[in-house]
């Protein structure tokens, strides 16, 4: 079984968001992403999104589970669980199955379709800040404390304290507290959960355990297969850097540097050589 990393959470408290967006804002100058996305949705272009229903604001993000599915389905360690709490992505290493997309409990992760070389996004949890000793730029610049930024272990006592003290403004519940094995976004709301559309039927054990279950019982299927996931990562990478070349390298003429065929696969089979013989 996989080994749970608590480290860092992010506690939303959705009876105290405003709907002001700064979380949104925030995001996008973090992660390079358009300021003003066409939809209200999460996709590749908004890692987060403010929502209301009933009256209530609230917000959608990666979950960043303790046990993360999306990390034991991928076959090349594209996807990670660090130590401090976020589950990170490495584009470099995906091969663009999209296993993650299908595992996710939560729906999470998406993919730039209309892209010549797309890659999966998703809320990383400000990664780099966290290993710094940062915070989330979302829950930095939250004006009224409806996002908040720490240790698992403390926003979860924040969290019952608050439903203590104030029955009549809570929901009797924490989302994210024992959901697919617990999960790094711990939510509060004052409108059952179910209405915001976020999933109640997934149990307390972490899906990715059958995962392991699986690949425990095939140890020589998942070794080779890893290794010929590991020949199509190259393949495909190797793939994806010429047709960039060929995208944005104009020749002299003012014509797209566009090789023959022939030649590519020439050069891939000829990698494929080399890349055996160095094993």
């Amino acid at each position: 079984m996989q080994e749970t990393k608590p480290g860092k959470a992010i506690l939303l408290d959705f009876t105290e968001c405003i709907g002001c967006g700064a979380c949104e804002q925030a995001c996008a100058k973090e992660h390079g992403l358009p300021a003003d996305p066409p939809e209200d949705r999460l996709s590749h272009k908004n890692y987060t999104v403010v929502l209301e229903n009933k009256g209530q604001h609230y917000r959608k993000m990666c979950m960043h589970c303790l046990v993360p599915t999306c990390v034991s389905v991928c076959p090349v360690g594209a996807l990670e669980k660090t130590d401090e709490g976020p589950v990170v992505y490495h584009p470099d290493r995906c091969i663009g199955c999209r296993y993650c997309m299908m595992a996710c409990p939560f729906q999470i992760p998406k993919y730039e379709w209309e892209k010549p070389v797309p890659v999966i996004r998703k809320c990383i949890m400000c990664n780099e800040r966290v290993k710094e000793g940062g915070e989330t730029a979302c829950s930095w610049v939250c004006p009224t404390g409806a996002c908040r930024f720490g240790s698992r272990e403390k926003l979860l006592a924040i969290a019952h304290r608050r439903i203590k003290a104030f029955p009549d403004r809570y929901v009797d519940y924490i989302y994210g507290e024992t959901e697919v094995g617990g999960t790094g976004v711990l939510m509060m709301s004052g409108v059952p959960f179910a209405d915001l559309g976020f999933p109640e039927d997934l149990g307390t054990k972490p899906l990715s355990e059958l995962t392991w279950t699986v690949m425990s019982k095939i140890p020589n299927i998942v070794i080779t297969g890893g290794l010929l996931l590991g020949g199509i990562s190259w393949i495909i990478h190797r793939r994806m850097d010429i047709e960039k070349e060929n995208l944005i390298s104009p020749a002299r003429n003012g014509q797209l540097n566009i090789k023959p065929v022939e030649q590519l696969d020439k050069e891939i089979v000829k990698g494929e050589e080399q890349s055996g013989k160095e094993g």
